[in-house]
């Protein structure tokens, strides 16, 4: 994949997805020294950066095809994505979601009338489900990251980002399937081959940390963090060879540090983030690595959480 792929991809998607703020905050620049701009993809349409890769991908599916209908899995923001989509499409869709996924998440797909699917995600593979739906009913995939046009979509979040900002010494991106990493990478690198792009997994789920350290994908057990976006248990394959060779590094943040940062987010600017959401944002109010002194980008990738479950969740690990 390159970045004419990506380029490609912002013209096919054109007006289906918001191009999104950049936001700066005094506070965070004095706090970490450093001046941090912030691209706040919880205020794309759904909620988060996933309709972007969606649609790129559906987009290029045959009329023929089209009609037997699509299949995604999904923690909630992808499924909610392509349930959106498909209902404003006319295609039936069907949507795999964890018996866990948060209750704002499966009403926001359920919205749209998609058909649900739900699966243990510890005692369950939900690739093998999607499949066999598949294969029964003729129905497309629509990979949430791990495809290199879902991917191209993704990346669009980097292109816009640098478009709104120019040169930047740093982006830090969330990783749960690596889509969103892999995309951005892409671009940044294309763009500035000497920036610095850094993932952020949940200590909990650092399924990519440890792939990239041992030079192959591995897969971790089912990861315990309330970063229900990055619960990912191996690397994709087309995702874990882009970051292989682009990632500079991945670090890792633990739930109470995700929270503190959501906390951050609404006390200093009334942002209310998901958890994985902030993922990235945690990462530098941890100085994980240090920013001081750099140009950052940070994506904050997604909000959707009720306001009762955000608050409850900060007021439980925040003290």
């Amino acid at each position: 994949m390159e970045i004419d792929d990506v380029e490609q991809a912002a013209r096919r998607i054109g007006e289906n997805a918001i191009r999104t703020p950049v936001l700066r905050w005094p506070e965070l620049d004095e706090l970490v020294s450093a001046r941090v701009t912030l691209k706040a993809e919880l205020y794309q349409r759904t909620g988060a950066f996933k309709i972007r890769g969606a649609y790129n991908r559906i987009a290029l599916l045959e009329p023929a095809t089209r009609r037997y209908g699509i299949i995604a899995g999904s923690s909630g923001n992808h499924g909610h994505a392509v349930a959106m989509l498909a209902h404003y499409l006319g295609i039936p869709a069907v949507v795999v979601v964890p018996s866990d996924i948060p209750h704002a998440k499966i009403s926001a797909i359920r919205r749209y009338s998609a058909r649900i699917v739900h699966y243990d995600p510890v005692r369950q593979d939900r690739e093998t489900i999607i499949e066999a739906l598949a294969r029964k009913s003729g129905l497309s995939v629509i990979p949430s990251s791990d495809d290199p046009v879902v991917t191209a979509g993704h990346g669009t979040v980097a292109l816009e980002f640098f478009g709104q900002t120019g040169r930047l010494d740093r982006l830090v991106v969330p990783v749960g399937g690596g889509g969103l990493a892999a995309g951005s990478a892409t671009v940044a690198k294309a763009l500035y081959p000497g920036i610095e792009v850094i993932g952020v997994e949940p200590s909990a789920g650092d399924d990519t940390a440890r792939s990239l350290e041992l030079g192959q994908r591995i897969r971790i057990a089912a990861p315990a963090t309330i970063a229900d976006g990055l619960r990912h248990r191996i690397p994709g394959r087309f995702t874990f060879e882009v970051n292989r060779r682009l990632i500079d590094g991945i670090v890792t943040v633990t739930d109470v540090e995700i929270a503190a940062a959501m906390s951050f987010a609404w006390e200093t600017a009334r942002l209310k983030t998901e958890p994985s959401g902030a993922a990235a944002l945690a990462a530098v109010l941890a100085r994980r690595p240090d920013p001081a002194g750099r140009r950052v980008g940070v994506v904050l990738s997604g909000g959707n959480i009720s306001a009762e479950g955000f608050h409850a969740l900060v007021a439980r690990l925040v003290s």
